[in-house]
């Protein structure tokens, strides 16, 4: 399972009602590279794969997440920072065994 702070939720709805074209939710992928090996992608999607896990996050919003990411998001929580220094989400995985410094990669 997904978990997403009350700041992500609400980051994500914005984000899809905000689309210029309808999409079906928000992909939240890992792929290679980043400093630390791996690395978080998020991406609005306008068509929903077969084999992808759907995650309902509230006020009509859908996290998907394809089955080669799923195992290494497990547990993950994702949280929306907006501050003077930073904006943008934050990940905090119990399944990466290092992280780079921008924490938006990681090591399994």
């Amino acid at each position: 399972m997904i978990n997403l702070t009350p700041a992500a939720s609400k980051a994500i709805s914005r984000f899809i009602k905000g689309a210029a074209n309808p999409v079906v939710g928000l992909r939240i992928f890992v792929s290679g590279g980043g400093c630390a090996g791996l690395q978080y992608g998020l991406r609005l999607e306008q068509d929903k794969g077969e084999d992808d896990f759907e995650f309902e996050i509230g006020a009509g919003a859908t996290l998907l997440v394809d089955p080669m990411s799923r195992p290494m998001l497990e547990g993950l929580t994702v949280d929306f920072v907006d501050s003077l220094t930073q904006t943008g989400f934050k990940f905090n995985n119990p399944n990466a065994s290092g992280a780079c410094a921008c924490g938006q990669s990681f090591s399994a």
